[in-house]
């Protein structure tokens, strides 16, 4: 029972009998499996994604659809985006106050205005603390329009606090505009409410004021207010021009959906290649009311001939070849009141319609015939149109649940999981 000497075999170090080489060789393949598997996972999640690019003229509501998205399916604001949008609320007021004075002055109805100062003025004698209209027009003119004021306007008290306060993000002339905003809302108020005004604003076409910025003067106490914050809707009727491309993520019932937005107006259409690859589905949008207005870069250019234009070259685009095209004539409560005023036919590039004036129908089937007719080669199913007010979250939430039923249904045929018609 003695201890013999045993002799050991070589390790080299590695403890297991294997050599150098072999585990750096071992540890090379593992590594490109598992960098394998990591692209093989990235590609389906890729694959997996649903991407949809917003398209259309600029103004025709494709930023309203996009918020709505955030709205149905993303998370809350911040505060940063808030005051953000309170600043482009106050600017927007702004924006629309100068140009529907402007107009007024064109029309000539600053007599009227003085008629109107003269008899508010004889009703009340002792009111000495009020603005006539007369006067309230005169001072947006020289603060806003004209800016030949020979003094500066009084500030803001610095003792009223103002909640929305200045947005970096906003940029430099709409944080001007939301401190004039502040500095003149009384007589922009007065103004608003005088009888001259309601004729300028139903002239507002010509003009390109945004019809839905109407709720924005019909409610500016509570916007001037310290304590404002924006709503909802103040943030779906504000208007932000897109200049770049604006990306959202969403999970909806476990699928994951990139959608984008792309300014509309003709300078910015050169970025949209961008966004042409491995796109699952085009939202394309175009504004049922502005069938009588113009381009505000080009001012002969229809706005509705320039959204059927658009449309003929996206449809017949051989990047969207095997891409589901939705359209949402949008705009559609705005449409139903212009009619009554604004008779279709009336319109040189429509003045074939035929249909009943005043009928919203008749005139919603026109231009639906109107956009089929832009394309070339194939069929537009009417379940791929829809006819939206992309404010009405209400509407907005059916529409986009069904176009996003439509849009996997398709990818699903064109990947061979469901059988073609």
């Amino acid at each position: 029972m003695g201890c013999g000497s045993s002799s050991e075999v070589p390790s080299n170090g590695s403890g297991n009998g294997s050599t150098p080489g072999v585990l750096e060789k071992h540890a090379e393949v593992t590594k490109d499996v598992n960098i394998e598997r990591d692209l093989e996972r990235a590609r389906q999640e890729e694959e997996g994604k649903v991407k949809l690019l917003l398209l259309g003229a600029g103004e025709s509501g494709k930023s309203t659809v996009f918020k709505q998205m955030r709205i149905l399916y993303g998370g809350p604001r911040t505060d940063d985006d808030l005051r953000m949008y309170g600043v482009a609320v106050r600017s927007n007021i702004i924006v629309a106050v100068r140009k529907l004075a402007s107009y007024l002055r064109r029309m000539g109805l600053e007599s009227q205005l003085d008629a109107e100062s003269f008899a508010a003025t004889a009703a009340d004698r002792e009111d000495t603390s009020g603005m006539t209209p007369r006067q309230a027009y005169d001072e947006v003119i020289a603060y806003l329009v004209d800016n030949t004021a020979e003094q500066c306007y009084p500030a803001v008290p610095q003792g009223s606090q103002d909640w929305v306060g200045q947005s970096a993000r906003a940029g430099l002339a709409a944080n001007n505009d939301a401190k004039q905003f502040l500095q003149h809302v009384e007589a922009i108020r007065i103004l608003w409410q005088c009888a001259p005004m309601k004729r300028v604003w139903a002239k507002r076409a010509a003009i390109n004021v945004i019809d839905s910025h109407k709720e924005y003067l019909q409610d500016l106490t509570r916007i001037a207010s310290p304590n404002y914050r924006p709503t909802q809707q103040d943030i779906l009727l504000a208007r932000i021009r897109t200049t770049q491309i604006v990306l959202e993520r969403y999970k909806i019932d476990g699928i994951d959906f990139e959608m984008y937005d792309v300014g509309g107006q003709r300078s910015e259409r050169r970025k949209w290649i961008d966004c042409f690859d491995h796109v699952d589905a085009v939202i394309f949008v175009a504004a049922l009311s502005e069938y009588d207005q113009t381009l505000a870069e080009a001012k002969r250019t229809n706005r509705m001939v320039e959204a059927l234009e658009l449309f003929r070259s996206v449809c017949n685009n051989a990047a969207f070849e095997n891409t589901s095209i939705m359209l949402f004539l949008n705009k559609k409560d705005i449409f139903a009141e212009k009619i009554l005023y604004t008779d279709i036919a009336d319109q040189r590039p429509f003045c074939d319609y035929a249909g009943p004036p005043k009928d919203f129908d008749h005139g919603v089937m026109y231009f639906i015939t109107k956009f089929k007719d832009c394309l070339i080669d194939d069929e537009f199913h009417d379940s791929f149109i829809h006819v939206t007010c992309a404010t009405d979250t209400n509407n907005m939430e059916f529409v986009l649940d069904s176009s996003r039923t439509i849009i996997m249904t398709d990818n699903l045929k064109q990947s061979g999981f469901l059988g073609t018609d």
